[in-house]
């Protein structure tokens, strides 16, 4: 019985009664944010829990959800309504997360963006990802280059289900045109997670192509985005 009760003390500690070690406040101020674990890191965003279980508790259940991502890219991914279903999240705490994961989206882009060049697929695939390989439904982007391989602008055409029947060369060319663009790529991605590109893909990519030989501004690639991995048709020899 008093091993029971002890080990039930143990579950019901607050942050404050942990022993410093174990507080991610504290450690991280002794260590650095380095030391941290995910979970912990997460509490300390987290900063209180709710009844009957720290925030390191409630850190630790987050990421231990099951769904079609695990781990932190799923928290910080999951829509306002679900998060506030979780118990000890409420509208603070879900707004909370979302920002965070907002901010972490737009400083990946934004130190990727440097890197952005025509002879480097990786690199846009890079700049891209965090924008697309979340979506729920497919995405078309048209990336806008100058003479010296800059990105000019980037422009959706298309959301649902890409193909060359729904995607025009009118959409795709007509804003390429007015930002005097010297070349475009193209961008999609697959919600599915897997790059692989189908039979409309490599349809709808020569349908461009075709047009943009004509315009004389040449889709130099079609990148297809998957889960943190991509394709581009250039790489693969389809261009």
């Amino acid at each position: 019985m008093k091993d029971t009760k002890r080990d039930t003390r143990q579950e019901n500690l607050t942050m404050k009664e942990l022993p410093d070690s174990q507080r991610p406040y504290e450690k991280c101020r002794a260590a650095g944010p380095g030391s941290l674990s995910d979970a912990e890191l997460l509490a300390a965003l987290l900063r209180s829990g709710t009844q009957g279980q720290t925030a390191l508790d409630l850190a630790q259940r987050l990421l231990a959800r099951r769904g079609e991502r695990d781990g932190l890219s799923a928290v910080f991914h999951l829509p306002f309504r679900q998060l506030t279903q979780i118990p000890g999240i409420g509208p603070v705490k879900a707004v909370q997360l979302l920002c965070i994961g907002e901010l972490a989206r737009r400083i990946a882009k934004a130190s990727a963006q440097e890197g952005i060049c025509l002879d480097r697929p990786e690199a846009i695939a890079r700049y891209f990802m965090e924008d697309l390989r979340y979506k729920k439904q497919e995405e078309m982007v048209v990336a806008m280059f100058n003479t010296k391989g800059r990105l000019l602008r980037e422009t959706v055409i298309s959301r649902g289900t890409v193909n060359a029947s729904l995607v025009t060369p009118r959409e795709v060319f007509l804003e390429a045109m007015r930002q005097e663009a010297v070349y475009v790529v193209l961008l999609h991605n697959h919600p599915s997670g897997d790059p692989t590109p189908s039979r409309e893909d490599i349809r709808l990519t020569k349908r461009m192509q075709e047009a943009g030989d004509l315009l004389e501004i040449p889709v130099l690639d079609h990148i297809i985005i998957g889960d943190n991995c991509y394709l581009s048709f250039k790489e693969r020899g389809y261009i």
